[in-house]
């Protein structure tokens, strides 16, 4: 930067751009009483907005991270800009010119990178858009119309084409005043052999904005046989373009998924200008990637966790889109909102249902969609062969986590009794008693149901399972002679020196299922400071976790020599940690058999016969359970 900004220039960018403005591009802003707004904070998770925006003021507080002050440092902090660049920024949407201190103003040496890129980028779109008028362009009019889309639709979405040549946009760029160093850094442009050449040359282009509307980033789609590149090109990370934080069409959906409370998310950018055309204007689409956490935190401010809000989910029917099905389901417990799956018939995308039926037959897919975790549970049970009694028995232990994560009490009663239809178990409230014992417990863990020790998709459920005591164990001093002492101290070193090796399945076993007290006390620690499964990563950083978690020294000094001591094994490896695993959990279902069986032979025959028959179902279900563990081994976990 040749020179400070003029303080007076900057308190008229202050005071000419409203902060409400503002903050209402990047999240969902509603009447908070007294003048102010709240909305989520984009700072950190939450569930209920303790971000509040007062426009009288010109400020922003947030009242569970501590973030505050002025639209500046908004702006500053949301897009990681310097000061400079973001008094720029503003200056340039309120039509600001800005006076520096030292020297005169220069707007093509005194703006920050961030600037410079985003102004090449929307110079490159409409560059593009120009050039798709021309005869060359023919190829990529001629795709866009037998796609349903005309002149007008092209232009809606900022269509455009990069020539063949091999450096028309990076000349183009050079004419305007942007150096080379920049038109590699944006990615628009990439080294050749004489100097930077264009990336995107002969395809049909999609700009990529932000959700404040700026142009970041292209897909460029391939339209010529010689092209030796990948069908759709996108545009490298940059400074300002991550794929992993950024969606498709959000600039045109925003306010309508705000109103509404519900957005759907498609597969590709044909597929958002199909749905926008046939009247499903909050669709919007990854780019070049998964949906997934990043993307989240995007609809979650836009949506404001309404408990009626909605995210729908559209898939080909095919294996595919299947697994991208249960893909996003994972995710499903990151939204409050409820989340809904429409699979498109035949296998058609958006774009072609529209194309080969009509703007309603778009409008009727959304319409007709399906609770995901109904589709998730559906998928879980074809797995199984429902004909045999150990085919049913798997089926309910792999879906009745699935149903006791839902987030809706009543939608997760009728979800079981829907759940024993499909399994063919006669015995409802079994089922049922059964999905409302898994939530209680998660609850009681302070989990979502999906987190470690939790029930979820990939969680099996447990009859034998005992609700976390409350407090760590303490008791005798251990007996090593013991089979089950041995194979328990052996589980609890492979889950401290070698976490990957036994999760996720060591953080979904319970304390009770370590039968000495030491051992559970461990266990319980081990829980409470977030699992096995979070050690992966930093395995150094995971044993301080656990040991500061420690109650007290005693457990605090077993953990220590539990992470240091030798595991006695020739081979340290999957096939030996999921031995122990088994080990354990198979001791635990027989002792929890035992109970069942003397509870049962209690009841007699002349109890109560639905509490008989409860108890009856629930000894076979852990007969099956472990007849499961002794043939699979690790598989049956």
């Amino acid at each position: 930067m040749a020179g400070r900004i003029n303080d007076d220039d900057v308190k008229a960018v202050r005071d000419a751009v409203p902060i409400d403005a503002v903050v209402s591009e990047y999240l969902q802003l509603r009447n908070a009483g007294g003048g102010n707004l709240k909305g989520l904070c984009p700072f950190h998770d939450e569930k209920s907005p303790s971000f509040q925006v007062s426009p009288s003021k010109g400020l922003f507080h947030c009242f569970g991270c501590q973030e505050g002050g002025d639209t500046i440092a908004f702006v500053m902090k949301i897009d990681h800009l310097s000061f400079s660049e973001t008094v720029e920024r503003l200056a340039a949407q309120a039509g600001i010119t800005l006076r520096y201190e030292e020297g005169g103003y220069n707007p093509t040496h005194q703006r920050g990178e961030r600037i410079r890129l985003v102004e090449a980028h929307k110079i490159a779109a409409q560059f593009y858009v120009e050039q798709l008028d021309g005869a060359e362009a023919e190829t990529g009019r001629t795709f866009l119309a037998e796609r349903g889309f005309d002149q007008a639709a092209a232009q809606h979405f900022g269509v455009g084409y990069s020539p063949a040549g091999w450096d028309h946009l990076t000349r183009y760029l050079r004419g305007k005043g942007f150096s080379d160093k920049e038109l590699l850094l944006s990615g628009l442009s990439q080294e050749g052999r004489r100097g930077p050449i264009d990336r995107f040359r002969g395809r049909l282009m999609w700009p990529i904005r932000d959700i404040t509307g700026e142009v970041v980033g292209f897909g460029a789609r391939k339209l010529r046989e010689d092209d030796n590149g990948p069908k759709y090109l996108n545009t490298p990370e940059t400074a300002i373009y991550k794929k992993s934080q950024v969606l498709y069409g959000i600039d045109l959906a925003k306010k309508e998924i705000a109103r509404t409370s519900s957005a759907v998310v498609v597969e590709g950018y044909t597929d958002v200008m199909a749905c926008h055309l046939a009247g499903v204007t909050t669709a919007i689409a990854t780019c070049g990637t998964a949906f997934g956490g990043d993307h989240i935190k995007i609809l979650r401010r836009l949506l404001m966790d309404n408990a009626t809000a909605e995210v729908i989910f559209t898939f080909d029917g095919d294996a595919a889109g299947q697994k991208a099905a249960l893909r996003a389901f994972e995710d499903d417990q990151k939204f409050a909102a409820e989340t809904s799956i429409a699979i498109t018939p035949g296998g058609m995308d958006p774009c072609d249902l529209r194309l080969a039926q009509g703007d309603d037959a778009v409008q009727k897919l959304v319409e007709s969609r399906t609770p995901l975790f109904e589709f998730a549970i559906r998928q879980m049970v074809t797995r199984h062969n429902l004909e045999t009694p150990a085919g049913r028995a798997a089926a309910l232990d792999e879906a009745a986590p699935v149903v006791a994560a839902i987030k809706n009490v009543a939608i997760q009663h009728e979800s079981a009794v829907q759940l024993a239809g499909i399994l063919g178990i006669l015995d409802t409230q079994f089922v049922v008693k059964r999905v409302a014992q898994l939530a209680r417990w998660a609850r009681e863990r302070g989990g979502n149901g999906r987190g470690p020790g939790g029930p979820g998709p990939d969680r099996r459920a447990r009859a034998f399972e005992a609700p976390a005591a409350p407090h760590a164990p303490s008791g005798p001093a251990l007996n090593l002679r013991s089979p089950a002492h041995r194979t328990e101290r052996e589980l609890l070193k492979l889950a401290l020196q070698h976490p990957a090796l036994v999760s996720p399945a060591f953080d979904a076993y319970g304390t009770d299922e370590f039968t000495a007290p030491p051992y559970a006390a461990v266990r319980q620690t081990i829980m409470e400071a977030g699992g096995a499964e979070s050690g992966c990563e930093d395995t150094p950083g995971y044993l301080a976790r656990v040991r500061d978690t420690a109650p007290d020294d005693s457990v605090r000094a077993l953990v220590t020599e539990l992470a240091v001591e030798a595991i006695h094994a020739r081979a340290v490896d999957e096939v030996y940690a999921g031995m122990q695993l088994v080990q354990v959990r198979l001791r635990a279902v027989d002792r929890r058999i035992a109970d069942v069986q003397g509870t049962l032979a209690r009841l007699g025959t002349g109890g109560d016969p639905e509490r008989y028959a409860a108890v009856a179902n629930e000894l076979w279900v852990l007969q099956q359970y472990g007849q499961a563990l002794r043939n699979q081994g690790a598989a049956a976990l």
